[in-house]
């Protein structure tokens, strides 16, 4: 089959008797917002999928080098579809890329017209199973399940939620609303801003007045920040322990986040995910290490630029495996790639797209860092709509684990 079919091109040279094959270069997008108003996440996404690049270039037997062409749409979102087709157009047909679901959503359709894979490496609401999208980020029985289980076993059952005005806090808050109810809890109020807003006096109020046993925050970016700042000075103001008597909790802060909030509220924030970089393995690390060795400037690494990195080796792994970049060969070659990641072991699961990964809990430190509270202690299966799994943690076992029941 030709090139133009989407396969690799594959050079044979001989030496004497021997013979070797060179490895193929192959160009991908990556698609991240190293600009705008969550680009600390965005950047670290960035590094992790360049370190990724690096390494397997770097790799002396590399079956496939990886040539990246980035596109920053600058967390624009009108800017996504153009920025993509743009690269689609140029025969790219694997993307690692977006950080919002609202902008996954924009592309979608784009790699459906050029059958072309994007590679999706945030967390997210989950509801979604599209042929053309390679999912490493965690899904609600990965982080948020988990993590309503955590708070309303150890903190209570009244809940205030916060988010930034998008599919990501709309179905995260529709999925912990619930399971809250379902289990006797109640939801004080959802509150929703547009993505950048900074003003959160009346809603830090009406928090403060509602005195929940904890806070939901599905804010992004500055927001988050801004909000996370404000509300533990307003409570100190007002003689309250903020992270003792109303804790916040997310699904999607991080490490490189956690330095931009700032020394004045950095401690005591929870966030369910399933990688902190204090994983504490040889594997992690080693994976640190080399992250900040190549990105001294930052941001830190996290759960964000561990997704990409995992996207970049399993991309590189299909594409070996599949000697092409036609996509179902590349989908169908992907189900078979198992890799040690920093998190853990890291596998896709064939029905869903998605990745099999590990959850944890941390709790964040004066250092900008996470302690890990609790966690699984395998893999779980992806589930997307919610519908294969029920799972808590064991609150029993004093190195606390996932039941998976089918």
């Amino acid at each position: 089959m030709s090139p133009a079919a989407g396969l690799l091109t594959v050079a044979v040279h001989r030496s004497g008797n021997s013979s070797f094959v060179a490895a193929q270069t192959v160009r991908i997008g990556i698609l991240f917002s190293a600009s705008g108003p969550y680009n600390a996440a965005s950047r670290s996404m960035l590094n992790g999928a360049l370190l990724a690049v690096g390494q397997i270039n770097d790799a002396p037997a590399a079956a496939v080098r990886l040539e990246p062409v980035i596109a920053d749409p600058g967390g624009d979102l009108a800017r996504y579809p153009a920025l993509c087709a743009d690269l689609l157009g140029q025969g790219v047909r694997h993307v690692v890329g977006c950080y919002t679901s609202s902008s996954r959503k924009e592309v979608i359709p784009l790699f459906e017209k050029h059958d072309a894979l994007l590679w999706y490496p945030s967390h997210y609401e989950g509801f979604e199973s599209a042929a053309n999208v390679i999912y490493t980020g965690a899904v609600p029985n990965q982080h948020l399940m988990p993590l309503v289980d955590h708070m309303m076993r150890h903190q209570g059952k009244r809940v205030f939620c916060i988010g930034s005005n998008y599919i990501w806090a709309w179905e995260n808050n529709r999925i912990l609303r619930e399971n809250v109810l379902l289990r006797g809890g109640s939801v004080l109020a959802e509150r929703y801003f547009a993505v950048g807003e900074t003003d959160f006096e009346q809603v830090i109020g009406a928090i403060v007045e509602a005195r929940p046993d904890f806070v939901f925050s599905t804010l992004i970016g500055t927001s988050a920040y801004r909000f996370l700042r404000r509300f533990r000075t307003v409570c100190a103001g007002s003689g309250i322990d903020q992270a003792q008597a109303m804790p916040v909790a997310s699904c999607s802060l991080s490490e490189p986040e956690l330095e931009e909030i700032g020394p004045e509220a950095v401690e005591g924030q929870l966030s369910s995910s399933v990688y902190f970089s204090s994983v504490a393995t040889a594997r992690n690390a080693a994976f640190v290490a080399e992250y900040d060795a190549r990105f001294p400037a930052g941001p830190a690494v996290g759960a964000d630029a561990e997704a990409s990195y995992v996207a970049v080796i399993l991309l590189a792994r299909a594409l070996a495996a599949a000697g092409g970049t036609a996509i179902e060969a590349v989908k169908q070659a992907v189900a078979h790639q198992r890799i040690e990641a920093p998190q853990g072991e890291v596998w896709i699961d064939p029905e869903t797209l998605h990745a099999w990964l590990t959850p944890r809990i941390g709790r964040s430190n004066r250092e900008a860092r996470f302690d890990i509270v609790t966690g699984a202690s395998r893999p779980i299966r992806p589930d997307p709509y919610l519908v294969w799994h029920s799972a808590r943690f064991d609150a029993a076992s004093a190195a606390p684990t996932l039941r998976v029941a089918s």
